[in-house]
């Protein structure tokens, strides 16, 4: 009986920190989120020299506090799964541990608490409240049709490259180094610069032919941005059609705490277990 109750107990706590389907589950990550943003924001405010002065023991015992409830948090993911070491070793599971830590370790090393502000990282379960997981699988399209691109896009990369060592060279022929242009890798930097719109200006050419060069890269740089562009929307539309989206919910596997189930699904896709309904 008492086994029972601590199985019901642990089933019960399970659903409300990995669902969010449940008012419960949605209850536990707005809080959550509340609390990594504000998390977020003392690690800000504190790294402002004034703010810090006046208000330093305020910032540092809220810190301290967020910090203590991060850990329990950690520990009732952990003890509230049957394979926690799978939790621990899993992306959301290294960065709960990586946004906990930094405030012990400021205890022994100064300076390291500012390393909280990878608590950033924990605001992507922001997807699981507002039900985002199930368009999640566009982005895995985007991935597959990058993937299927690699080659081409190295390809291009690598002629590209190859113009700017030629451009660079060029124009450290045509302007010299009284106009700036003191090196080819300087010169190539430029062309690169140019090449790619950025234009941070601290290099310019000052001879007509050295404009004008730098006329046609500009041109050029507009159409070398398309190019990546087209070819990934093309392996986007092969790897994309309506008989392929995938509808997911939030609900969480009580063994693995794999999320991502389709609807209707009854046992976990990665482990077999038997979900709940």
């Amino acid at each position: 009986m008492t086994t029972y109750k601590v199985n019901k107990w642990r089933l019960k706590l399970q659903e409300i920190i990995y669902e969010a389907d449940t008012p419960a589950g949605k209850l536990f990550d707005v809080v959550l989120l509340i609390t990594i943003i504000a998390s977020i924001i003392l690690v800000m405010l504190e790294s402002v020299r004034s703010i810090d002065l006046k208000y330093h023991n305020l910032l540092n015992i809220s810190e301290w506090v967020i910090t203590i409830l991060f850990s329990l948090e950690y520990v009732a993911r952990i003890i509230t799964v049957k394979k926690p070491l799978k939790y621990i070793t899993s992306f959301y599971g290294v960065i709960d541990l990586l946004s906990t830590i930094p405030k012990y370790l400021s205890l022994i090393f100064g300076g390291v608490h500012a390393l909280a502000a990878l608590r950033a990282l924990r605001l992507l379960r922001v997807f699981r409240i507002l039900k985002l997981a199930r368009y999640l699988g566009a982005s895995n399209n985007l991935l597959t049709a990058i993937k299927a691109s690699r080659v081409k896009i190295s390809v291009f990369l690598f002629a590209v490259v190859i113009i700017s060592i030629i451009l660079g060279t060029i124009m450290y022929m045509v302007e010299g180094e009284e106009n700036g242009f003191t090196n080819i890798p300087k010169s190539v930097y430029w062309c690169i610069v140019t090449l790619t719109t950025v234009g941070y200006g601290d290099i310019a050419p000052q001879t007509p032919i050295g404009q004008f060069i730098a006329s046609i890269v500009m041109i050029l740089g507009y159409g070398i941005i398309a190019v990546p562009t087209g070819i990934v929307t093309s392996e986007l539309t092969k790897t994309m059609g309506p008989d392929k989206k995938i509808h997911t919910n939030t609900q969480a596997c009580p063994n693995c705490s794999k999320e991502g189930h389709k609807d209707n699904a009854e046992f976990c896709y990665s482990c077999g277990h038997k979900l709940h309904l």
